[in-house]
């Protein structure tokens, strides 16, 4: 782990690594490189001890053992997860969540990437599917050299200001620019309109009744050809009928747009997901749309992502759970993988962390389900959710419950270790 903030000195930063192993269990990564179980003898919402310093000086390195997580970085404060007894009474894991003014976390500054270690190799990106605070950059060491999650210089200020810049967007901004959260989000924390896109959803959904709407899966070489017949889109070959979706399932890429692993369905909803996020879908009826230069053209659209896009250096982010439709996500992988570096990147023209100010009121939902605590809308699901590569996931956070995609899929046991660091 590198720190390159030009702010903040190691002290300062602490990191957390929760995830699955590969018996499936919920837990963490100790200081120790030891992956411990989520405790079964504890209170329901017992906080639990898994923060990890950084080294005195210098670069941070570390022993990743094989699992499937995440690895969370806070500023100047404490993340907060607890056990949370579920229904049949096993203790899992509750995440921080950034968008719920009640969560214990939500005045200290974080950012987390997610990753997959197992077998096959290393799969990683850096998500900002649901917010983003802290701008992380990772490299990828193996049969080849790769890099993701990189910002342009002053990137980190530009994407506050072009949010800020976007009247149905600028709400979103949490605090002293401390944190942007998804539109989703924002949507379920009174923050964000839940009609933004239902004009230009009615819109789609007209012009394909009378139009042929072509979505082309290129990795099969199968194009499905669909029409909206009695207010469902209905493809041939197989395809479920996919009903109207809301604003939130856009955003989501959930709900109507909802993506089953059954190669059919599945990569259908997902190139929707993304046309629709995009604003591709009134002007273009064959999808995906691969040129980058007719995304966000249109005024409704999701610009959250678009201002993510715009200040990475090479175009690539997660915005959204679909984002890797085009392969336009901040995903790299390596099935020979001998280290990765994280590291988190200038932050000296950013926010200075800490304080209480929790920005404008985010309303009363407590959260956007998935969770067992009802107090803290925190939720306990271990996968990532969304993405349509099953070793990544790429989706949502785990408190939110959104995304059908078993995000960052299975692990496996056999192979050694991962040196994480410089």
């Amino acid at each position: 782990m590198v720190n390159a903030t030009g702010t903040f000195g190691n002290s300062a930063i602490k990191m957390y690594i929760p995830g699955v192993n590969p018996a499936g269990q919920q837990g963490f990564v100790n200081a120790s490189g030891v992956f411990v179980t989520v405790p079964q003898d504890v209170a329901h919402g017992t906080p639990l001890d898994m923060a990890i310093p950084l080294s005195n000086t210098g670069d941070t390195d570390f022993v990743l053992p094989q699992m499937s997580g995440r690895i969370y970085f806070a500023i100047d404060g404490d993340l907060t997860f607890r056990a949370v007894a579920d229904e049949q009474g096993v203790r899992r894991m509750q995440y921080p969540a950034g968008w719920v003014e009640s969560d214990d976390s939500f005045s200290v500054m974080h950012d987390c990437v997610e990753f997959t270690l197992n077998d096959l190799g290393m799969f990683c990106n850096t998500t900002m599917v649901d917010k983003f605070s802290v701008p992380l950059a990772i490299r990828l060491e193996g049969d080849a050299s790769q890099t993701a999650g990189e910002l342009v210089p002053g990137g980190r200020e530009r994407i506050f200001s072009t949010i800020a810049d976007q009247p149905d967007f600028a709400r979103l901004i949490i605090g002293d620019n401390k944190r942007v959260i998804a539109p989703g989000h924002g949507i379920d924390s009174g923050l964000f309109s839940s009609t933004y896109y239902d004009e230009y959803i009615n819109e789609v959904w007209s012009k394909y009744a009378t139009t042929d709407l072509l979505v082309t899966d290129h990795l099969k070489q199968i194009t499905y050809t669909g029409r909206v017949r009695d207010g469902v889109l209905i493809f041939d070959k197989g395809v479920a009928p996919i009903r109207k979706p809301s604003t939130r399932d856009v955003f989501f890429c959930d709900g109507a747009l909802a993506a089953p692993n059954d190669g059919v369905t599945g990569p259908v909803a997902a190139m929707l997901g993304a046309a629709f996020n995009r604003g591709t879908l009134l002007e273009h009826s064959a999808q995906p749309i691969s040129d980058t230069k007719l995304h966000y053209n249109t005024a409704v659209a999701n610009h959250y992502s678009r201002a993510l896009h715009e200040n990475t250096k090479d175009g690539k982010a997660y915005g959204f759970a679909f984002d890797d439709v085009g392969d336009l996500a901040a995903f790299i992988q390596d099935h020979n993988p001998s280290s990765w570096t994280i590291t988190l990147t200038d932050l000296s023209s950013g926010p200075a962390p800490g304080g209480t100010d929790p920005g404008s009121d985010p309303g009363t939902d407590p959260g956007t389900g998935g969770g067992t605590d009802p107090n803290t809308g925190g939720g306990t699901d271990p996968n990532t959710g969304g993405g349509t590569d099953p070793n990544t996931g790429g989706g949502t956070d785990p408190n939110t419950g959104g995304g059908t995609n078993p995000g960052t899929g299975d692990v496996s046991t056999g192979s050694a270790g991962l040196n994480f660091g410089s």
